[in-house]
């Protein structure tokens, strides 16, 4: 195919009005050109068709319009190998924007067949490899023959492993008995790891011989090191991961089997892999962390283990099955070090109670330890460790410390606020510290202030929220109003900030303030963003935290009720805002009946998970009349799909047990005991732990 035909017809699209991740994609006829271009501007090229046309897995309405001069381009020879893959990329995307209909850009993809399935036949093994990846990834069965035909004689064996996995993924039940086949110990490495994939993928079950395959192949990582899919570059792990989704009891067992053998070997890399899928295991099954805790507490006493370091995250997800490794936590502590800090951070969450003096010996070189102290890991509470005396004369003595910088004086002042006036004899540092820390000091000193040291303390904050510092005086009227109940200087300081940069926590405190807040009234309605102004998040969340504020100042919700209708139109439709449509309902529930007119608004987000749970707890504040056994469909939805399960549990509360059916019930049951964790996502650390109470919330609701 020339070139030359294929420029020109780039022409005849209207790329302008196409739109790709960055916007229009105008620029995408210079860039397909450019991939013809010497190796820099073909390489340069490339790269920004990753970025614009498969962002970040993200097919577009432009996508599928340049996918048939891709193929183009690969029939007439230009860099084949790497536009094959992206045409792949491509078939496989399952996240579409801008789309009517899905599947657009797989079918724009199949139908450029006629182009790639000659190039199986290609001379260069890693032109076939490509070719049969794309091909097996638009899902058109119309491959089949092609691909079936080159089995037979293919013999280069990342080329046979990618036929495999395709004749698999687009017949399963037919290439079953191949893929089994393929297994035999005579068949290369390659070949093999990718036949015990492919089996589960057929549905086979899990048998002897599939583990012993598995284990005989450990390390596996280095086999598929050539292949495109990059969510196979970890065998054993998604092994793992296809038997414990497949959610029986024998699966389940048959995953846990094939772990507990892979930490019996002794190499190294092998041990690594088998550590890898216990981590995983944990953070998708309710079960793991009981049934592999014993595996792992093992080698954490085995004095010649050369994987302390990565048993570590792990006993973090053991939970409370981790309490026995406390003594050899302790012993690592003793160490210096990096690894000394991430054993007593894992010992101050499974025996807080040792980890205290441990924190208190060492506490400038201990700052993971020190945050988990603080509980300052997402969403997780703090946890139990309690007043300390070593530790807290610790504390005032890092407080005195030349060069306190970073988080550290962040989480000491947290965790002395958190212990109150039990470390009121840190109250003389942390007034020196006042100076250094304006707004991290204030809120600490007015919760560790005893009775006689009231009027002494309250000094001090009210000069520092009169003359202190600009960055501290918010914080320290706050604190002096928390202290005292004086709201004088809270009230000016908060004047001075409503004219300058708008943060949520301003129209909070102004509040908060009662009849003192109402002189703030006419700030804060000149705050509110101007009609018409396309918000970002942050004047989205502030404009719902302004419109709360005019509602509690004058006890009416005429000027609020406008304001989060706004936020509610604006912020429901954009996976970017939809936090603060959140905010918004939650706003809406706290008006209750006054907000009726958001009624309307609010219904209108019932049929997205991300939304539902808050705007019903919102239409029940309002008293609208809600169909309560759909909207109990809804929220089991949601937490289904762990799109907002914490308030979808709060709204199932609210609306009572008539509202759930038998079906109901039994789902709600499934959400309490079932194996595979419902929580699967957030900030990794938080995963476990944030399932492990919505089970126990499930489990509270059940039984009320």
């Amino acid at each position: 195919m020339e070139l030359a035909r294929v420029f020109a017809d780039l022409d005849s699209v209207s790329w302008a009005e196409l739109e790709h991740a960055y916007g229009s994609a105008e620029d995408l006829p210079g860039v397909l050109r450019a991939l013809a271009g010497d190796e820099e501007q073909a390489a340069e090229a490339l790269d920004e068709l990753w970025g614009s046309i498969l962002h970040q897995g993200t097919v577009y309405a432009a996508t599928a319009s340049a996918v048939p001069f891709l193929a183009q381009m690969v029939a007439a020879g230009v860099r084949p190998v790497d536009l094959l893959v992206l045409l792949g990329g491509i078939a496989e995307s399952e996240d579409e924007y801008g789309f009517d209909e899905p599947g657009a850009c797989r079918a724009a993809v199949a139908a450029q067949l006629p182009l790639i399935l000659p190039l199986i036949a290609s001379p260069e093994a890693d032109v076939r490899q490509a070719a049969v990846w794309t091909a097996g990834r638009t899902g058109a069965e119309r491959a089949l023959p092609t691909l079936r035909k080159r089995w037979v004689g293919e013999q280069d064996p990342a080329v046979r492993a990618e036929l495999l996995a395709a004749l698999v993924r687009l017949d399963p039940e037919a290439a079953a008995a191949t893929a089994l086949a393929a297994m035999a110990p005579d068949e290369p490495d390659a070949l093999r790891i990718v036949a015990v994939l492919a089996c589960l993928d057929a549905g086979l079950p899990w048998s002897p011989a599939h583990r012993d395959t598995m284990l005989s192949l450990l390390p596996a990582d280095p086999l598929v090191s050539g292949r495109f899919d990059q969510d196979r570059t970890e065998p054993l792990h998604c092994v793992v991961d296809a038997l414990l989704r497949r959610d029986t009891a024998e699966d389940r067992s048959s995953a846990y089997e094939l772990i507990e053998a892979a930490l019996r070997l002794e190499d190294l890399d092998t041990r690594r892999e088998a550590l890898w899928a216990v981590e995983h295991a944990c953070m998708i099954s309710r079960s793991a962390p009981a049934r592999l805790a014993q595996a792992i507490l093992a080698l954490l006493a085995d004095p010649s283990s050369t994987h302390t370091a990565s048993l570590l995250p792990i006993l973090d997800k053991l939970g409370a099955h981790a309490a026995p490794a406390a003594p050899a936590l302790a012993a690592l502590v003793a160490a210096d070090g990096e690894l000394a800090d991430r054993a007593l951070e894992v010992l101050v969450r499974v025996a807080p109670e040792q980890a205290a003096p441990l924190l208190a010996r060492d506490l400038a070189d201990r700052p993971r330890a020190l945050g988990a102290a603080c509980g300052f890991r997402g969403v997780r509470p703090a946890p139990s460790i309690s007043y300390d005396s070593e530790l807290l004369d610790a504390i005032r003595t890092r407080l005195r410390a030349d060069g306190l910088a970073g988080n550290e004086p962040v989480r000491l002042t947290a965790l002395l606020a958190r212990w109150g006036a039990k470390a009121a004899a840190a109250l003389p540092e942390l007034t020196a510290a006042l100076e250094r820390f304006p707004s991290l000091a204030p809120g600490a000193l007015a919760a560790v202030c005893p009775p006689e040291s009231r009027d002494r303390t309250a000094g001090v904050l009210r000069r520092a929220a009169e003359s202190g510092p600009n960055e501290g005086r918010f914080a320290a009227a706050e604190a002096l109003r928390e202290l005292t109940g004086e709201k004088g200087p809270l009230v000016r300081e908060l004047q001075r900030l409503l004219t300058d940069t708008i943060r949520p926590e301003t129209p909070r405190a102004a509040a908060g303030l009662g009849p003192d807040g109402i002189a703030l009234l006419p700030q804060l309605r000149a705050a509110l963003t101007a009609p018409g102004k396309q918000r970002t998040t942050p004047e989205l969340n502030t404009d719902v935290q302004i419109a709360l504020a005019l509602w509690r100042l004058t006890g009416a919700a005429d000027e609020a009720v406008p304001v989060l209708a706004g936020v509610l139109s604006e912020a429901a439709d954009s996976p970017w805002t939809r936090w603060s449509a959140r905010h918004a309902s939650r706003a809406a529930a706290e008006l209750g009946p006054e907000a009726h007119a958001l009624a309307p608004a609010l219904e209108g987000l019932l049929d997205d998970p991300d939304q539902s749970p808050a705007a019903i707890l919102a239409l029940l504040a309002l008293g609208h009349d809600l169909d309560r056994t759909r909207a109990a469909g809804l929220l089991l939805d949601s937490a289904e799909r762990n799109a907002d399960p914490e308030t979808a549990l709060d709204a199932l509360l609210a609306l009572g047990p008539e509202a759930l059916t038998p079906e109901s019930r039994a789902r709600l049951t499934s959400l309490a005991e079932r194996d595979l964790r419902v929580v699967t996502s957030g900030l990794e650390p938080e995963i476990v732990p944030a399932d492990e109470r919505l089970r126990e919330r499930a489990r509270a609701i059940l039984g009320a």
